[in-house]
């Protein structure tokens, strides 16, 4: 399995683009060249030197320095909500199908209503509505995005019912919690991992998103998106504070589809997905 999966050039591309962002995150303090928050208005807009690679932006502060913390924000928050909508789309998804017909019809509905509203705008009116922060971005995603996973999740597991191991599981008697733990779960899993790992790249863009719009993040904060909303006022005289986060978000986002649609591909050569 994992050398049908590294022998795609895509898996690897995409599992190095995710090990730079990483190590970038998380090594951050050592890393970056400067601080990033260290404003000095008689160093603004400084071409590219020894000191600040990639010069420094309208407040004097090091670009790359910036750049290099925005992946925390990047990872440190995606990956936590991921986690969660994964587990929140396996219990939902499985317990639609197991519950019986009402109760999945009635489930699929609630989904189906969710799904109806465009993502972006169902998180930003969470946010106008709990306000500014990174606990109100993550619960802000989680309702956004639930019912998409839920709906996921429930295919995978619509599928699953149909065989002969889960029939054989209910006439032995087996409860529907049971059933869902320790038969439906594991055998939907990773196709769950690979639909969570493409996810990810979504909650970036969404995450940027709210931060280019001026929702959620403190002003000055050191992610991408927010990079980009402050590079505005100096779009003509020097794009290219606009185009670096722009390439990390670019980079980031296509490291996890590459990575997960080789996963996908693996597994549906072996017939999981």
């Amino acid at each position: 399995m994992t050398k049908k999966i590294f022998s795609k050039p895509q898996a690897v591309i995409g599992l190095v683009l995710i090990v730079i962002v990483v190590i970038c995150a998380i090594f951050a303090p050592v890393i970056a060249p400067n601080s990033p928050d260290q404003i000095d208005p008689s160093l603004k807009y400084l071409k590219a030197d020894w000191d600040y690679p990639l010069g420094t932006d309208q407040l004097g502060r090091c670009e790359l320095s910036r750049l290099i913390y925005g992946a925390r924000y990047a990872i440190g928050m995606s990956i936590p909500m991921l986690l969660i909508l994964g587990i929140l789309g396996l219990i939902i998804g499985t317990f639609s199908v197991c519950a019986g017909e009402k109760m999945d019809r009635i489930i699929t509905f609630i989904c189906d209503v969710f799904i109806s509203f465009p993502s972006l705008i169902t998180a930003i009116a969470v946010i106008s509505v709990l306000g500014n922060g990174i606990q109100n971005i993550a619960v802000a995603v989680v309702i956004s995005m639930w019912a998409w996973f839920a709906r996921t999740v429930r295919s995978y597991a619509t599928t699953e019912m149909g065989k002969e191991y889960i029939t054989a599981a209910r006439i032995s008697g087996c409860s529907t919690v049971s059933l869902i733990f320790r038969h439906l779960i594991p055998n939907i899993l990773p196709q769950c991992i690979v639909y969570m790992s493409t996810g990810v790249a979504s909650a970036i863009i969404m995450i940027s998103s709210f931060s280019f719009l001026g929702l959620g993040l403190p002003q000055g904060t050191a992610e991408w998106g927010a990079m980009m909303n402050e590079a505005r006022t100096g779009l003509y005289g020097h794009p290219e504070m606009l185009v670096y986060p722009g390439i990390c978000i670019f980079v980031t986002t296509a490291g996890f589809n590459l990575f997960g649609e080789a996963l996908r591909d693996a597994l549906t050569s072996e017939g999981g997905i």
